[in-house]
C-alpha cells in the first residue's frame, strides 16, 4: 500500500534569454551553445501549459517558426515529428534538433541563409509549484477526481514528472506501482497515452476514461 498521493499544481514562467536567430545557420549556432535545459523544455513542452495559438501540425516552437517564418515546409515537417517523450534526456532532445538543422543545411545551402520574416526568440522556462493540500488515499478515488484536475496539476504529474522521476515515468504510474502489482493493467494503459501530441484537455479526458474503465472492472 502506498502513502497518500499528494496533488500538486504548477505554473510555467517564460523568461527571455536575450538570444535570437534570424536564419537556420544562426539557429544552429545558438543551439550548439545552449546548455540551459529550460530552453529546450520551454520550446517543446511549454506550449501545452501556457496559452498560445495551437498549430496542431507543428507542435513545437522550432517547427512552427520554420513553417510560418522561414516558409520551409520540409524543415518544419522534420522538426514536427520529434517527440520529446521519446528522448531519454533534454540533452538528447537538443542533439536531435541540432541534427535536423544540420541535415537541412547540408541539403540546401541557400535555405540555410534565408532570412525569416520574424526572428526566433529563445526563451527558457521556470516552473513554480503549489501544494494543493489535496491527498488521494486509494486509486479508486482518482476515478471521480481526474476530470476536475487543473491543467497545471496534470502537467506537473503527467509531464514534468518525466524529468523528476528516475524511471522517466508519470507520477500516477509511479504511485500505482506501490500497490503490489494489483494495478499493473491500469499502469500499462496509462503508459500508452502520448503526453506530447495531445492537448492537456485531451490527456485529462483519456486518463479519466482509463481510470474509470479499470477501476470499475476492479469493483
Amino acid at each position: 500500500m502506498s502513502d497518500p498521493f499528494a496533488i500538486t499544481d504548477c505554473a510555467l514562467i517564460a523568461i527571455a534569454t536575450g538570444e535570437k536567430a534570424q536564419n537556420i545557420r544562426e539557429m544552429h549556432h545558438r543551439l550548439m551553445r545552449t546548455y540551459d535545459e529550460g530552453v529546450m523544455y520551454y520550446h517543446f513542452w511549454g506550449g501545452l501549459l501556457r496559452p498560445h495559438f495551437v498549430d496542431p501540425e507543428y507542435q513545437n516552437h522550432f517547427a512552427g517558426w520554420a513553417y510560418h517564418d522561414l516558409h520551409d515546409r520540409r524543415l518544419a515537417e522534420k522538426l514536427s515529428i520529434i517527440n520529446p517523450a521519446h528522448c531519454s534526456s533534454i540533452e538528447e532532445l537538443r542533439q536531435r534538433v541540432i541534427e535536423v538543422f544540420e541535415e537541412r543545411m547540408d541539403e540546401d545551402g541557400a535555405a540555410s541563409r534565408a532570412e525569416a520574416e520574424h526572428p526566433f526568440f529563445f526563451m527558457r522556462s521556470q516552473i513554480v509549484v503549489f501544494d494543493t493540500r489535496l491527498r488521494v488515499d486509494t486509486p479508486e478515488t482518482f476515478t471521480g477526481l481526474i476530470p476536475d484536475l487543473t491543467l497545471g496539476s496534470l502537467f506537473y504529474h503527467f509531464i514534468d514528472s518525466r524529468r523528476r522521476s528516475p524511471s522517466g515515468g508519470d507520477d500516477f504510474s509511479e504511485w500505482l506501482k506501490g500497490w503490489g502489482g494489483r494495478y499493473q493493467a491500469l499502469i500499462d494503459e496509462i503508459q500508452t497515452v502520448d503526453p506530447y501530441f495531445n492537448s492537456l484537455f485531451e490527456l485529462r479526458d483519456d486518463l479519466a476514461a482509463i481510470f474509470a474503465s479499470h477501476l470499475a472492472a476492479e469493483e
